[in-house]
C-alpha cells in the first residue's frame, strides 16, 4: 500500500477519520473483491460474466440524438386521447373554461410527476423494474404492476389502431364506401338496407361492415376475419419497429411524431375555410364559468392530464433510462409536457372546424326535411297559409326563415304541434351532440369528410395520422414491458419482443370477434384507471418520504448541474400526494356509483342502447383490477418477511477507475454481512449509481429501507468503525 496513502496515514494519526469510501479508495490500484481477501462469499470469479456485467452497465444503448429522444417521449404522450377523448371533455365541461382546471393540474400534478419519472429512469438508467427495486424494494411491485398494465392497454390499444388500418385501406376509392347507404335487392325490387336507413351510412358501415358486431357481449359470434388480418398487421408493425429497441423504434418515431403535426396543421387549414368552422370553434371556446365550480370536472381533467402524459406505465422511465446523466430532463419534461397540451387544443380546433361544417349540413338537412313536411300540411289544409310569412321562400328557404316559421306554427298550433312531428332545427342542438373515440373518428369525422372536396385523400391522410398516433403511443407502451424485462431477467431482446407480440396477438383475438368492441369498452374503461393512480401514488411516495425528497433534490443537483426549483419539492412531497389520492378515492366512488355496463348496437333498431355486463363479463372485469394491483401487495409482503431476497442486502465492492460500482453476491449470514459492511450496519445512504458523497458515519439517510438491525434492505456503502486491521 503507496505510504502517502489516507489508510497508512490513519494508522499512525488518532484523529477521528470520517473519510468517504470513495476518498479512501481514490488512491489504491483498482481492486476485484472476487479475486481479493474481501471476497468472503466463496464465490469464484467468472471473468466473462464480469465482463457482461460491465458492459451492461457501461454500453447500454442510447439515444442517436436528443431530437431522437424528444420525438419518442413526445409520441408516446400525443397519442389517440389527444384527438378524440380532449375535445369531448373540453364541450362536456365548459367549452374554453375547461381549459383552466387542465392547465392548473396539468402544472401542479402532470409536470411534477412526469419530471420525477424522467428523473429517476435518467439517474438508475434501468426500466421501470429495476428501477424501483433501487429506490425502495418492498415497493417493487409497481414496476411489476406497470408492466401488467402496459400489458392490459397495448392488448385493446393495437386494435384501434387495426381498426384504423382498415379504414386506411378502405379510404383508396371514390365515392367513399361509407358516403351511401347499400342497395340490396329484394327479388325484381332494389332497396335500401333497412339497418343503414334506419341509421345512417357512417354508423351502419362502422357497426355492420367494419366489426359485424353482435348484439351484446354474450353473444360471441365467432372471429371477424377482416379484424384478425388488420389486427395481425398492426402487431407486426409494432414487432417491427421494436425488435432492435431504440435503434429501430428511435428512427420511426421520426415519421409517427411529426407525421401526425403535419396532418393536423392540413386539416385546421382546410377546416377553417370550411362553412361553418368558424360557428364550431365558437361553439367550442365558449366558456360556461358555471362548470368551473363542478368538482366532477376537476376530476375529469385530472384523470386527462395523468393518462395524456403516459403516467406510470413505464414507458417515460423506460426511453429516459437511455440518456446520458447529465441530461436536461428538467426541459425535457417541461418542453413535452406543454407541447402535449398544445397538441391537443390543436387537434380540438380541428375537430370542432369540421364538427361545425358537419352540423351545419345536418342542420340543413334537417331543414329540408321539416319543410317538404310544412308543404304537405299546407297541401292538405293541415295548415293554413297565412301561418307562412310572406317573405319565406320554399324554394331557397334558409335556417333563419324556417325557425321563424317553426315559433310561429308552434303558436297558433300549441295544442296540437306535437302531432305535427316537426323538429326545431337549432345549428346548436347539433353542436351540443358531443361524440367521443370511435364514435367520433369512424362515425362524426368520416361522415363530414364524405362531404369534403377530394374526400379520399383526406380519408387517406386521417387514418394514417391515426395509425401514426397510435403506433407512437404503442411503442411507448411495449417499452414499458420489454426494457424492464430485459433489464432484470437478461433475456435477448429480439427473442422476447417478437414472444410478446405473438402472445398478446393470440390474446387479442377476443377483440377481434364479433362481440369485441365490448371487451375493447371494458378493458378501457376498467383494466388502467385505478390500479395506475394507485401505481402513480406509491412512486410519489417511495421518491418523497421514503427516499426523501431533499435527498432527491441533491441527486437532480448533482445530475443536471443546476437544483431544481423549490416548486417541485412542495408538489412531490405535498400537493401531487394528495391531488392523487383525492383523485383515487373520486375514482372509486364513480366506479361505485357508474353501474358498470357498456352501449350495445341492436340491430333491429339500428341504435344503441346501454346495457349491464352479465355476472361472468362482472368477474373478467374485476379480475382486471385486482391482478394489475396484485404485485403491489405480493413483493411487498414478499419482501417484509423475507421470504425472497430483494438483493440488495448482499453486497459486494468492486472499484473501476475510481468508482465505486454495486456487485450483488447473495450474502445470507449476518455475520459475513456486518464484517463487509461494519459491525453495526446503518441505514441506508442511497441506492442511485455513481458519484455519491459520504454523509459521515453518524448520519441518517431518509432512505430506510428497513429496520431490521441486519440492515437487510441497505444498498448502500458506509465507512467501517472498526480497525484496519479487523479487515
Amino acid at each position: 500500500m503507496p505510504k502517502n496513502s489516507k489508510v497508512t496515514q490513519r494508522e499512525h494519526s488518532s484523529e477521528h477519520v470520517t473519510e468517504s469510501v470513495a476518498d479512501l479508495l481514490a488512491h489504491q490500484e483498482p481492486v476485484d473483491y472476487k479475486r481479493s481477501v474481501l471476497n468472503v462469499t466463496g464465490e469464484t470469479w467468472d471473468k466473462q460474466k464480469e465482463g457482461d456485467e460491465d458492459l451492461d452497465a457501461e454500453n447500454r444503448p442510447a439515444w442517436n440524438s436528443k431530437l431522437q429522444y424528444i420525438l419518442a417521449q413526445i409520441g408516446y404522450s400525443v397519442g389517440l386521447g389527444n384527438v378524440w377523448r380532449f375535445p369531448y371533455l373540453c364541450q362536456k365541461n365548459g367549452g374554453g373554461a375547461y381549459l383552466v382546471p387542465y392547465l392548473v393540474l396539468l402544472i401542479i400534478i402532470g409536470l411534477p410527476l412526469f419530471f420525477l419519472e424522467l428523473a429517476v429512469g435518467q439517474r438508475i438508467r434501468r426500466g421501470s423494474i429495476g428501477v424501483w427495486n433501487y429506490i425502495c424494494p418492498r415497493l417493487g411491485g409497481i414496476g411489476y404492476a406497470s408492466c401488467l398494465v402496459c400489458f392490459f392497454v397495448g392488448l385493446y390499444y393495437n386494435v384501434i389502431i387495426g381498426w384504423s388500418i382498415f379504414y386506411f385501406f378502405k379510404s383508396f376509392q371514390y365515392p367513399l364506401p361509407w358516403s351511401e347507404c347499400p342497395i340490396v335487392r329484394n327479388g325484381s325490387v332494389a332497396v335500401v338496407e333497412t339497418e343503414c336507413e334506419r341509421s345512417s351510412a357512417t354508423t351502419y358501415f362502422w357497426y355492420r361492415e367494419t366489426l359485424d358486431i353482435s348484439n351484446s357481449i354474450s353473444e360471441s359470434g365467432g372471429l371477424n376475419w377482416k379484424m384478425t388480418l388488420c389486427l395481425l398487421v398492426a402487431w407486426s408493425l409494432v414487432g417491427l419497429a421494436m425488435i432492435k429497441g431504440i435503434q429501430s423504434s428511435g428512427k420511426v418515431m421520426y415519421f409517427s411524431s411529426l407525421f401526425p403535426y403535419l396532418v393536423l396543421v392540413c386539416f385546421l387549414v382546410r377546416g377553417l375555410l370550411l362553412r361553418g368552422a368558424v360557428d364550431g370553434i365558437m361553439h367550442m371556446f365558449t366558456p360556461k364559468l358555471d362548470k368551473m365550480l363542478d368538482p366532477q370536472v376537476w376530476r375529469e381533467a385530472a384523470t386527462q392530464v395523468f393518462f395524456a402524459l403516459g403516467l406510470g406505465f413505464g414507458g417515460v422511465i423506460a426511453f429516459s433510462s437511455y440518456n446520458k446523466q447529465d441530461n436536461n430532463c428538467h426541459f425535457d419534461a417541461t418542453l413535452v409536457s406543454f407541447i402535449n397540451f398544445f397538441t391537443s387544443v390543436l387537434a380540438t380546433l380541428v375537430v370542432f372546424a369540421v364538427l361545425g361544417f358537419k352540423a351545419n349540413i345536418m342542420n340543413e338537412k334537417c331543414v329540408v326535411e321539416n319543410a317538404e313536411k310544412i308543404l304537405g300540411y299546407l297541401n292538405t289544409n293541415v295548415l293554413s297559409h297565412d301561418l307562412i310569412p310572406p317573405h319565406v321562400n320554399f324554394s331557397h328557404l334558409t335556417a333563419k326563415d324556417y325557425n321563424e316559421m317553426y315559433r310561429v306554427i308552434m303558436t297558433v298550433k300549441e295544442g296540437h304541434f306535437k302531432e305535427l312531428g316537426l323538429d326545431a332545427c337549432l345549428l346548436e342542438d347539433e353542436l351540443n351532440k358531443s361524440v367521443q373515440g370511435t364514435g367520433l373518428a369512424f362515425i362524426a369525422f368520416t361522415e363530414a369528410m364524405t362531404h369534403f372536396p377530394a374526400s379520399p385523400f383526406w380519408s387517406v391522410m386521417f387514418f394514417l395520422m391515426l395509425i401514426n398516433l397510435g403506433l407512437g403511443s404503442m411503442i411507448g407502451t411495449m417499452s414499458g414491458i420489454t426494457t424492464p424485462i430485459i433489464d432484470t431477467f437478461k433475456v435477448r431482446k429480439e427473442v422476447f419482443t417478437v414472444g410478446c407480440c405473438i402472445f398478446a396477438f393470440v390474446v387479442g383475438l377476443i377483440f377481434v370477434q364479433r362481440s369485441g368492441n365490448y371487451f375493447v369498452t371494458m378493458f378501457d374503461d376498467y383494466s388502467a384507471t385505478l390500479p395506475l393512480t394507485v401505481v402513480v401514488i406509491l412512486e410519489n411516495i417511495a421518491v418523497a418520504w421514503i427516499y426523501g425528497t431533499k435527498k432527491f433534490m441533491q441527486e437532480l443537483t448533482e445530475m443536471l448541474g443546476f437544483r431544481p426549483y423549490q416548486f417541485y419539492y412542495y408538489t412531490w412531497k405535498y400537493v401531487s400526494p394528495i391531488c392523487m389520492a383525492v383523485l383515487m378515492t373520486a375514482s372509486i366512488i364513480q366506479l361505485g356509483v357508474s353501474p358498470p355496463g357498456y352501449s350495445a348496437w341492436i340491430r333491429e333498431e339500428a341504435a344503441e342502447k346501454f346495457l349491464f355486463y352479465p355476472t361472468w363479463a362482472m368477474a373478467i372485469l374485476i379480475s382486471l383490477i385486482i391482478l394489475a394491483s396484485l404485485p403491489l401487495p405480493l413483493v411487498f409482503i414478499l419482501r417484509q418477511f423475507h421470504l425472497v431476497s430483494d438483493g440488495s442486502n448482499a453486497l459486494s465492492v468492486t472499484y473501476k477507475k475510481g468508482r465505486m460500482m454495486k456487485d450483488i453476491s447473495n450474502l445470507e449470514d449476518n455475520d459475513e454481512t456486518r464484517f463487509i459492511l461494519s459491525k453495526v450496519p446503518s441505514e441506508t445512504p442511497s441506492p442511485m449509481p455513481t458519484h455519491r458523497s459520504y454523509l459521515g458515519p453518524g448520519s441518517n439517510s431518509p432512505m430506510e429501507m428497513s429496520s431490521a438491525p441486519n440492515g437487510r434492505y441497505g444498498s448502500g456503502y458506509l465507512l467501517a468503525s472498526t480497525p484496519e486491521s479487523e479487515l
